[in-house]
């Protein structure tokens, strides 16, 4: 697994102290405004990882670059490598497909979206903005960096992606603003909801944008009416050359797509046959047929192909760790894969936190490798639901209140019945 180094390479291939103190203190810039997402394309997946190095190599070191050393070795440690999964390869080709068919139709009034769901830490958030980094690279090189629409003697920035943050407490002004607040646009106080809906129609075909990513769209809920005008107004996006995208948890749960069924066999969510579901006379079930849901799963372990993709995966981070002790197989042999899935689920984000956590214990304790016995030690909170995606949980029924339950009907009082003659003669 270590690649044999002169001590003269070693000093080479690592950055000074003042780098490596500056890519550790230096901040990023929010993601959700335009300087913050170029700071993301051009730095997402670019860190170079620390040589590889054997403990007697690193005994050859002079002391103060030791400690460089072993700095720049907890900078790798807590920087895996976005790898290329199945469920994120997934994610991208819908992605791409989508953003090749939508930004080559002239005709078409509205440009179809896509919905990218799933639970926490099973890396959404971080598929959707690799795809759509991708996509501004691949689509800046196309026009030569130039905004193709932009007029003569302007200077706007050219803008093919923006990443926007659904808003906590959603309105459609709420929205709006998220939207500018990316091109750090100037919003007037008094500016009415038409005006600022005018204002990011320009400021998309000013900038030249294709895609908008809205992320945490499951912060919506069908039952307010507030939210319902944000959906309205993601649709009419839609028909503002803009491909959407958005990402949240149990998005076919919260009503946006009204109440989905998870196929088995095509490993699809199916919806239930149309109904006139109206809410404030608005008709939201419309929403199923722009968008295109995809569920992204966790890593199984029960067919070959499946235990083979999660081997393949922790074989990835194993040659981005740098422990002084690591061999190979530290990851893949013997029982670690099952310890593993035991101990996450299959659920990406929690597998890099622990062996991130495991990275740096084996760090501090000296022991420079990552067993079980390590791992062990290391508390793991699962916050996802135990139920898997492909068996989704089916509500109870509400319970019945005392306004539905019947109540036994009173007994009639009869004291002033008249009984007639025969009553009255045996009286």
């Amino acid at each position: 697994m270590t690649r044999a180094l002169s001590h003269g390479d070693l000093l080479e291939g690592l950055p000074s102290r003042a780098r490596i103190a500056e890519l550790i203190l230096s901040s990023h810039p929010p993601r959700d405004t335009y300087v913050g997402w170029q700071h993301y394309r051009a730095h997402c997946g670019r860190l170079v990882p620390a040589p590889a190095i054997s403990p007697q190599q690193w005994s050859l070191v002079p002391e103060s670059r030791q400690y460089d050393y072993d700095l720049y070795r907890e900078l790798t440690n807590a920087n895996l490598p976005l790898q290329d999964t199945s469920m994120h390869d997934k994610v991208g080709k819908l992605i791409r497909r989508r953003l090749s068919g939508n930004t080559r139709k002239k005709d078409d009034p509205t440009r179809a979206g896509v919905m990218v769901s799933g639970w926490g830490n099973y890396g959404k958030t971080a598929s959707v903005c690799a795809a759509g980094a991708v996509f501004e690279d691949q689509w800046l090189k196309l026009h030569s960096c130039l905004n193709p629409g932009a007029l003569p003697g302007t200077r706007d920035f050219h803008a093919p992606v923006v990443y926007v943050s659904t808003p906590v407490t959603a309105t459609p002004k709420s929205l709006c603003a998220s939207i500018l607040g990316f091109f750090r646009a100037p919003i007037r106080k008094a500016a009415t909801l038409p005006e600022l809906v005018r204002q990011v129609a320009d400021s998309f075909h000013d900038h030249g944008v294709k895609a908008l990513i809205l992320d945490d769209i499951s912060r919506l809920r069908m039952h307010r009416a507030d939210d319902q005008d944000v959906l309205d107004l993601i649709r009419a996006f839609m028909s503002l050359d803009v491909t959407l995208i958005l990402t949240g948890v149990n998005i076919s749960g919260i009503g946006l797509l009204r109440e989905a069924k998870w196929n088995k066999k095509t490993r699809q969510w199916a919806m239930p046959q149309l109904e006139s579901t109206r809410i404030h006379g608005l008709e939201i079930t419309q929403t199923e047929h722009r968008f295109e849901l995809l569920e992204i799963d966790r890593f199984r372990y029960i067919t070959p192909k499946q235990i083979q993709a999660f081997v393949d995966h922790l074989e990835g981070i194993e040659r981005h760790l740098r422990l002084l002790n690591a061999k190979e197989g530290m990851l893949t042999g013997c029982t670690m894969p099952e310890y593993l899935m035991r101990r996450t689920g299959g659920v990406v984000g929690l597998l890099g936190r622990l062996l991130e956590d495991g990275a740096h214990e084996a760090m501090e304790s000296g022991k420079e490798l990552i067993d079980e016995g390590l791992l062990d030690e290391i508390v793991l909170r699962r916050d996802e639901p135990e139920q898997p995606p492909d068996e989704p949980v089916i509500p109870a029924d509400p319970p019945a209140t005392n306004k539905n339950t019947p109540q036994a009907k009173r007994p009639r009082n009869t004291v002033f019945d008249d009984h007639g003659p025969a009553g009255a003669t045996g009286s």
